[in-house]
């Protein structure tokens, strides 16, 4: 073992050096970094070493690495200080089961004015909507809908009447034309609705946390608007953040 305690192993340098390049733009969210073969010989390593650091940079989040297509910046690097949660994000990796979900309603409807303008489809357009109450340990949780465009919906089975078998994520990704990069939401309170008070088992005008998330692909494109009614009184959202 070297005595030398500045000694740093090959692979840290090498993921040290993605990880700066990645919070100073280099590799926005949603790029390839260069694949194996061009590391390998930046760096003058081995592939051995440069596979090592890929892996421990997707261990942290901070990279997504597919098969026989390379690796892909991830939206939210692993250690920045953040602790509100991401609903959206849950919504996309929640496992439906007949424990945790209550499927409302599945199948084509008329897309709402605020959703349609989402999706980039003409008011009024057919989209497939998926709406389900969430429960937690018992207790009516969550009212998520999940609004897609009807070819989106179509290879993704959104439409399907039973429970889903794998995460929407997966889904989407198959799905989607291009690889799903982000999630852009909107979070604001209003009074339940009638449909909110029936399904949350609230009563009309208690209040409510709407959590609105589009999801979005590396062509721009939107792939899915799903909302989450959040009942007040059990949920709150909590942030944290360097200064």
């Amino acid at each position: 073992m070297s005595d030398d305690a500045g000694y740093v192993p090959k692979y840290v340098r090498i993921l040290e050096a993605l990880q700066e390049r990645i919070q100073n733009g280099t590799y926005p969210v949603g790029e390839r970094l260069p694949s194996e073969t061009a590391l390998v010989q930046e760096f003058a390593v081995s592939r051995p070493t440069v596979v090592r650091a890929l892996n421990d940079l997707e261990l942290l989040g901070w990279i997504e690495r597919e098969h026989g297509r390379g690796s892909f910046v991830k939206a939210r690097p692993a250690g920045e200080a953040e602790e509100r949660p991401r609903m959206g994000l849950a919504v996309l990796d929640r496992q439906e089961s007949p424990e945790s979900v209550r499927l409302v309603e599945a199948g084509r409807r008329s897309a709402p004015g605020w959703v349609a303008a989402r999706l980039g489809l003409a008011e009024d357009a057919s989209v497939v909507l998926r709406r389900y109450v969430g429960v937690h340990e018992g207790i009516t949780s969550d009212l998520v809908s999940l609004w897609a465009p009807l070819d989106i919906a179509g290879k993704a089975n959104l439409g399907q009447q039973g429970l889903l078998t794998v995460p929407v994520r997966r889904l989407l990704t198959v799905a989607a034309s291009g690889r799903l990069v982000r999630v852009k939401e909107t979070i604001s309170a209003r009074g339940a609705d009638e449909q909110d008070a029936k399904l949350l088992e609230l009563s009309p005008g208690d209040p409510v946390l709407s959590v609105v998330a589009s999801v979005l692909d590396s062509t721009g494109r939107t792939v899915l608007v799903a909302e989450v009614a959040l009942p007040g009184t059990l949920h709150e959202l909590t942030d944290s953040y360097p200064i």
